[in-house]
């Protein structure tokens, strides 16, 4: 793999593996063994890759399998707004390498999911430590991107970025990745410059008053998005007019829904 003339160049912490279990895991296990951060760790293949509440994640060849390790002394309450941060990220890599015409329907749906319409195209998950009592946090940031496939047996609708125009390597995919990460570390600033990013993922979001449904602990919850709150919880307004804020779940949107039964 290589990159093309004027790409941005690779990180200079970089870790290229044939394979692994899983980058974030991989990322975690050199941080505490004494890798100071930031380091990127790359893997051509996982064996056990996974997604948010410990679902696997699908490892197909040719796809970007990647984590950012970093520290933050942002609190610990903040520390899952770094997957909007890498949402923001993805977003403009892309838009980048496609030369600012992107997939038609590229957009996030939070917390974590890359979209192409209301197809999956890739997933962030955020895992994080603690240092030392009172210090800055360790934080592993996974991106996967599908790239040139997509898994079959994922239980909802995905695509991948070859199937719209934009054929790039798993490593092309993380230079761009890796400059726009570092870009917007830097505007969110550990947490204080929250705002910013909260306004910037809301840019690359579906629009306010999609009708979606959240998956939560107390059940399934209905009604339509109303944005963000400070720091980043999702607040949907429910059908009695309530707003309700959720800092975690799984949200489906209503053409998702639609997909699913059949209509």
């Amino acid at each position: 793999m290589s990159t093309s003339a004027g790409d941005p160049p690779a990180p200079s912490r970089l870790l290229h593996l044939a394979e692994t279990d899983s980058t974030n895991a991989e990322a975690m296990r050199r941080a505490l063994a004494g890798e100071p951060p930031p380091l990127w760790v790359l893997a051509d293949r996982q064996t056990a890759g996974r997604g948010r509440s410990g679902r696997a994640w699908a490892s197909q060849p040719g796809n970007l399998f990647a984590s950012l390790l970093v520290s933050t002394a942002s609190p610990p309450a903040l520390a899952g707004q770094l997957s909007l941060v890498a949402g923001v990220a993805a977003i403009d890599a892309i838009r980048k390498v496609a030369a600012d015409q992107p997939p038609a329907g590229l957009r996030l749906k939070w917390p974590n999911d890359i979209l192409i319409g209301t197809a999956k195209t890739g997933g962030i998950l955020i895992e994080s430590t603690a240092l030392k009592p009172g210090g800055e946090r360790l934080a592993v940031i996974g991106v996967g991107l599908n790239l040139v496939s997509a898994p079959d047996a994922l239980g909802r609708a995905a695509t991948f970025l070859s199937a719209h125009g934009l054929s790039l390597s798993p490593l092309r995919a993380l230079c761009f990745l890796a400059e726009a990460m570092d870009d917007w570390l830097k505007t969110w600033n550990d947490a204080r410059g929250f705002a910013e990013v909260r306004e910037a993922w809301l840019k690359r979001a579906g629009p306010i008053g999609e009708a979606l449904t959240v998956h939560a602990a107390g059940g399934l919850v209905s009604g339509r998005f109303a944005g963000l709150d400070q720091e980043g919880a999702l607040v949907l307004a429910g059908h009695d007019g309530r707003e309700r804020r959720f800092t975690y779940g799984d949200v489906m949107l209503a053409a998702e829904q639609e997909k699913d039964e059949g209509r």
